[in-house]
């Protein structure tokens, strides 16, 4: 009750214009019966088409929501390639991970997407509970079950992660060897951001906000309310006047074209004690895989992908593929990009998978 007290007041908060923004996307949400917000998104099954599967299965104990494409003419007793694809921070399943996931699909790999535990349709409590180790264990758990999926060789399983997602699948694939290739697009070291500021922005307010997180622990571990961190809504002046492209691109993308209820870029205060002393990179030597490492050039989170790229020194082989002008959100939704980061990834794929 005293999450939803929380969450309630949130709500509250949101101004005329946000309601009625919300209110549009969750139309255009209702006309896909699969709730997928993007474009050319599967809106019906046939029979020798890519076809999406929404599955669940349990991970320690927590119900994860998830959807699986196979590709057109998919037969069970064949055996094809899979591909795992960790979604953004904020984002779900419905929303770029499943543009991706469908395109692979449609190149002829299984692929699985699933919503992280504590956030999107997946199980989980607190909501919105956002620490890495949970992060990280849901892509091997979507490893898990994609492995023994009828028609998978899982000796032919590749790994891709956006944005969050991205920092989290170095992460996984330090130790799982399950995956057999990896890629990341867009990536994002969520520990690096928390801890440090974007850009490096934070550096001088480190232990103020660890004693912030260490006080909202302190608080729910007495029964108190539940404290969030992040964005809960945002009207359109102040996404105008948002500086960074990555945060201005996000909030229009998540809370205006591509919005899902599921979605959100809230997280508890509490989390930022695991996040703050994480890093995406650290380990990263352990990464023997093939690596493809993709972003924009105009990215203003391209120096992440820098920094771990020049760490992973221990990776099978490895590639750095920048996509000509392209933002970090551009390349989860506009064609021209995608479409480029898409023949990448089917080239990577098919060669080491």
């Amino acid at each position: 009750m005293k999450k939803l007290t929380s969450i309630i007041a949130i709500a509250i908060s949101m101004s005329g214009t946000d309601i009625a923004n919300a209110q549009s996307e969750q139309k255009k949400n209702q006309q896909n019966p699969f709730t997928l917000v993007y474009d050319d998104a599967i809106t019906k099954n046939e029979k020798g088409k890519v076809n999406i599967h929404p599955v669940t299965y349990k991970l320690n104990g927590i119900k994860i929501a998830a959807n699986v494409y196979t590709p057109a003419g998919y037969d069970t007793l064949k055996k094809y390639p899979a591909i795992v694809v960790a979604h953004p921070n904020g984002g779900v399943k419905e929303q770029t991970a499943g543009l991706y996931a469908q395109h692979l699909a449609e190149a002829g790999y299984i692929t699985i997407t699933a919503d992280a535990a504590y956030q999107g349709a997946s199980g989980g409590e607190p909501r919105h509970t956002d620490k890495p180790a949970f992060r990280t264990e849901d892509i091997s758990g979507m490893a898990d079950f994609i492995s023994g999926y009828a028609g998978v060789d899982a000796k032919r399983l590749g790994a891709l992660g956006i944005c969050g997602g991205g920092g989290y699948t170095l992460k996984a694939a330090q130790s799982d060897k399950q995956l057999k290739a990896v890629a990341t697009l867009s990536m994002f070291n969520s520990g690096e951001v928390r801890r440090n500021g974007f850009q490096n922005s934070q550096l001088g307010t480190i232990q103020e906000r660890l004693r912030e997180a260490t006080d909202a622990r302190t608080q729910e571990a007495a029964g108190g309310q539940i404290i969030y961190a992040g964005v809960a809504s945002i009207t359109d002046e102040e996404i105008a006047k948002t500086q960074t492209d990555l945060y201005r691109e996000g909030y229009e993308y998540y809370y205006r074209t591509h919005a899902h209820p599921n979605s959100t870029f809230l997280y508890t205060k509490s989390s930022l004690l695991d996040l703050m002393a994480w890093d995406a990179t650290a380990g990263i030597d352990l990464i023997i895989q093939p690596l493809l490492m993709m972003a924009g050039s105009k990215a203003d989170t391209k120096y992440m992908t820098d920094e771990a790229f020049g760490k992973a020194i221990n990776a099978k082989s490895k590639e750095l593929f920048i996509i000509d002008g392209a933002s970090h959100i551009q390349t989860y939704w506009k064609p021209a990009y995608v479409a480029q980061a898409v023949g990448k990834l089917i080239d990577f794929y098919q060669h080491h998978l």
